[in-house]
């Protein structure tokens, strides 16, 4: 089932998200839930707390050129364990951000741990989109935005296109 995308500024963006302490089938039918918004917004990457869920849990599926075959990933707790020191520059977007992009610099190459759907841990070293989108969905779990990584005036600039974007949806 399709899930309503929360767009910013909305304090539920803000907060951090508890752990998963245990897997239901609950959960396992919101990833589903997750995967299937992110793929219809269309996005590769989506956070609970971006559908109002303040729980630790990300999808992902970078594999987005035509022809790829689809690498849909469900991270429950989904840990950094180390990080290069070198990095990447990937202009980023965000599903509860519509519209707008950034330069933002992380690291290149990411080794991180979860738990996928079954309850197994997972660990797996990403690197290029991959370590940029896992980065950034895990500062979501956080209360993080790419935006917090921008100059206050250009975050402040796309808060108030978002408010107003907020405002003119609400009116429809």
């Amino acid at each position: 089932m399709k899930r309503n995308i929360l767009i910013h500024p909305d304090p539920r963006l803000k907060k951090v998200c508890a752990p998963v302490t245990d897997l239901t089938d609950e959960l396992r039918k919101l990833a589903d839930d997750m995967l299937e918004t992110m793929y219809d917004a269309p996005g590769i990457g989506l956070a609970a707390p971006q559908i109002g869920v303040l729980d630790r849990l990300i999808v992902l599926d970078c594999m987005k050129e035509e022809g790829d075959t689809p690498r849909p990933l469900v991270m429950f707790n989904p840990e950094v364990l180390s990080a290069s020191d070198e990095t990447n520059v990937y202009e980023e977007g965000c599903l509860s951000i519509p519209d707008q992009y950034a330069e933002v610099t992380r690291p290149k190459v990411v080794e991180v741990a979860w738990m996928d759907r079954d309850g197994n841990a997972q660990r797996e070293t990403f690197d290029g989109l991959w370590s940029t989108c896992v980065q950034h969905e895990i500062d979501h779990l956080n209360g993080k935005l790419f935006i917090d990584y921008l100059k206050p005036l250009r975050r402040q600039l796309i808060t108030r296109k978002m408010q107003k974007l907020k405002r003119e949806k609400a009116r429809l």
